[in-house]
């Protein structure tokens, strides 16, 4: 009897997602059918977003996408969306591929993260930032590097560790007004000598507090974009300094920011549940998942 595919759970749409089709793709000799899934996918956010305007109603574009028929064709569906209104999205459903000679099926969900931690999935690829907003404590020094994560994971939290990263890398940064930086260095030594406002995501509080360490936010004050800000980093502007996630911090820039330190690096990961990754073909599969030049070293545990 045919053994049942090695299920990874992956996210529905982003850029965690197009980093895990890269390199699934390049694995499993199927680059074109992942440049496939992140092309319709991008032209479906386009949708949703008002960019452009397809005469094809959602439930139409969705059967087109579809092959049933094809074992190995991917799969969508539908979500609401957090926009106003709602609108439905296209995202990513599932995909079955061979790694490592064992048939593997990727799994969409919203959370993956979270489907590991109740045991779910034994691996799964999400963003680094979603492990330290649920799970990495918080220390008085900062957790500065991707491989310190799971020395930060407390064993009764969950049996959830990172195995590597993907490489898609961009980082939380430092982003400060002139007149609140002075002439001092927009870095570490400067925030720490700082006291007052840092405008934040709200859903990165945490995060923040575990990059920067507690030692350092006991004199801050986090602040948060309001709806009278387009932008984050003009929210950044009005308190003075912030942390965001910048790739070139050309539109920081545009706002009279200086870019500084780059804290901690937002990447996408190969988690797995230790409890549940047992046998040989979870093990070649994980194997060759974080053994691409790209990856992210992980101390093993």
């Amino acid at each position: 009897m045919t053994p049942p595919p090695v299920r990874i759970a992956v996210p529905r749409k982003g850029r965690p997602l197009e980093a895990v089709l890269d390199r699934v793709g390049e694995l499993a000799d199927a680059a074109s059918v992942a440049d496939d899934i992140a092309t319709t996918l991008r032209y479906e956010k386009g949708l949703t977003k008002g960019d452009h305007h397809d005469a094809r109603g959602v439930y139409e574009r969705l059967a087109a996408y579809s092959t049933p028929d094809e074992p190995t064709a991917p799969d969508y569906t539908l979500l609401r969306d957090s926009r106003v209104g709602k609108p439905r999205r296209i995202v990513f459903d599932s995909l079955t591929v061979t790694v490592a000679g064992t048939r593997v099926e990727l799994i969409g969900r919203e959370e993956p993260f979270r489907a590991l931690r109740t045991h779910e999935f034994a691996l799964g690829f999400d963003s680094a930032d979603l492990v330290l907003e649920e799970v990495v404590g918080l220390r008085p020094e900062p957790l500065t590097s991707i491989a310190d994560v799971n020395e930060r994971i407390d064993p009764v939290d969950t049996d959830v560790r990172v195995a590597s990263g993907l490489g898609d890398t961009v980082y939380h940064t430092l982003l400060a007004t002139p007149d609140a930086h002075g002439s001092a260095g927009v870095d570490r030594a400067f925030l720490d000598a700082y006291s007052g406002p840092v405008c934040i995501s709200p859903r990165y509080e945490r995060l923040v507090e575990a990059v920067l360490g507690t030692a350092v936010t006991e004199g801050l004050t986090f602040t948060y974009p309001d709806a009278d800000h387009d932008e984050e980093e003009a929210a950044i502007a009005d308190a003075g300094v912030g942390v965001y996630l910048t790739v070139t911090g050309s539109t920081a820039r545009d706002h009279g920011l200086t870019v500084g330190e780059q804290l901690f690096p937002s990447e996408t990961v190969l988690m797995e549940n230790q409890h549940e990754a047992t046998g040989e073909r979870v093990a070649s599969v994980r194997q060759a998942l974080t053994t691409a030049p790209t990856e992210t070293a992980i101390p093993p545990q």
